[in-house]
C-alpha cells in the first residue's frame, strides 16, 4: 500500500502521544467529536491498521451507501464499530438487521438543533373566545406531535452520539495501553542490549560484525534473511562460548542418579555454555532457569542450521526471528555477567 507509514520507533512514539493527546480531547470535550475521529484515524494510520483507519473516517464523514444499500465491506465496518441495529417488521414479524450511516457531524448537529427546533415548534399564545355564551369553544390543535417527535429524535441522536464516544475512546485507549505496554518493553530491551554491547565487543569481537547482521536481516522483508539473522546468533553463541569455554575433551556427570555423557568438542557450544554457567554461577535457580533457555534456543537454532544445511529453507516467520534475537540477547547478557 502506498501510504503504509512503517512502524518505526518514531511513528510508534508519535502514535503514542497522539492518543494521548486524543484521550485528554475526548475526556475533557476539547472539541467536536468528528475532529476527534479524524485525528483517530491517524493514530490508526501511523499503526497501519487500516479498516480501524476506514472506519474513523466513515465515523467523521458518513457510511457511504447507494440506491440499493450499503455495499457489505462498508456494512463490516459499520458493525465493527457497533452502529448495528436491530427491527422487527410489524407486518411479517421478522427481525432484520440494519445499519445507521449518519455521520457524527450529522449526530452532533442534530443534537445542538433540538433548543431551536423545540422553540419554532412552540405553541403560538393566543386565546380563543367566543360572545355567545352557548357556544363551545376550542383551542387550536397545539404541535406536541411535532415537538415529540424533535425529542424522541434528539435522544436516539444523543444515544448514538454516545455509543459513537465511547467506542473510539475504547479504541484509543486500548492502542495507547498497547503502545505504553510496547515501549516499556523496548526500553527495557534496550538497555540489555546496552549492556551487551558495552561488553561484548571485549569479550567476544567477532560477535559484534555477527550483530550488524542480524540487525540488517531483521529489516528485510524476506524470509530468508529472517532465517540467516538466526544463524547469525548461531554464530554469536558459538563464539560466546569459544571466549568463555573453549572446546575440551567429554565428561561424564551424575545427573539423576546415572552416569551421563557431556560433550564439550567444538560443535557443543550449548554443552559448554551450560557447562560455564555450573562452574561460575553461585545460584543453583539462575543456573537451571539461563540453562534451560540455552538449551531451548540451541535447539531452534540448530534446527534451521540442519534444514538450511539440506538445502531446505526453514519456514521462519518475522515474529519468530525476534524473539530469538532477544533470547539470544538475554542469554548472551548471562553468560557475560558471570565474567
Amino acid at each position: 500500500m502506498t501510504d503504509l507509514i512503517p512502524t518505526s520507533q518514531q511513528a510508534l512514539r508519535e502514535a503514542l502521544a497522539l492518543s494521548e493527546e486524543i484521550l485528554r480531547n475526548i475526556e475533557l470535550s476539547e472539541m467536536p467529536l468528528a475532529n476527534i475521529a479524524l485525528k483517530a484515524s491517524r493514530l490508526s494510520r501511523l499503526l497501519n491498521d487500516f479498516d480501524a483507519q476506514m472506519i474513523m473516517e466513515y465515523e467523521a464523514s458518513g457510511y457511504p451507501s447507494t440506491p440499493t444499500g450499503v455495499v457489505p465491506t462498508i456494512y463490516r465496518l459499520a458493525v465493527e464499530a457497533g452502529r448495528g441495529y436491530q427491527q422487527k417488521n410489524e407486518k411479517t414479524g421478522q427481525v432484520d438487521s440494519y445499519i445507521y450511516t449518519t455521520s457524527i457531524e450529522e449526530l452532533e448537529q442534530e443534537v445542538r438543533s433540538t433548543e431551536a427546533a423545540l422553540a419554532a415548534a412552540r405553541d403560538p399564545d393566543v386565546s380563543v373566545s367566543s360572545a355567545n355564551p352557548y357556544q363551545t369553544v376550542w383551542n387550536p390543535v397545539g404541535n406536541k406531535f411535532e415537538r415529540d417527535t424533535i425529542r424522541n429524535s434528539a435522544a436516539r441522536a444523543q444515544r448514538r452520539l454516545s455509543t459513537r464516544r465511547s467506542f473510539i475512546y475504547s479504541y484509543v485507549l486500548r492502542r495507547h495501553h498497547e503502545l505504553k505496554f510496547s515501549g516499556l518493553a523496548d526500553d527495557i530491551f534496550s538497555r540489555i542490549r546496552e549492556k551487551v554491547d558495552s561488553v561484548i565487543g571485549t569479550k567476544v569481537p567477532d560477535a559484534v560484525q555477527k550483530l550488524s547482521s542480524v540487525y540488517e536481516n531483521l529489516l528485510s522483508e524476506n524470509p530468508e534473511n529472517w532465517a540467516n539473522a538466526l544463524h547469525s546468533c548461531r554464530r554469536i553463541l558459538q563464539d560466546l562460548a569459544n571466549a568463555v569455554y573453549p572446546p575440551r575433551p567429554d565428561i561424564e556427570k551424575v545427573v539423576d542418579g546415572k552416569k551421563k555423557l557431556i560433550r564439550l568438542g567444538e560443535d557443543n557450544y550449548i554443552n559448554r555454555l551450560i557447562a560455564f554457567l555450573e562452574e561460575r554461577s553461585a545460584s543453583e535457580r539462575f543456573e537451571q532457569i539461563v540453562g534451560s533457555h540455552l538449551a531451548f534456543i540451541g535447539d531452534r537454532l540448530d534446527s534451521v542450521f540442519r534444514a538450511a544445511q539440506k538445502g531446505s529453507h526453514s519456514i521462519v516467520s518475522k515474529e519468530e526471528a525476534d524473539r530469538y534475537v532477544v533470547y539470544t540477547y538475554l542469554v548472551t547478557g548471562d553468560v557475560l555477567s558471570l565474567l
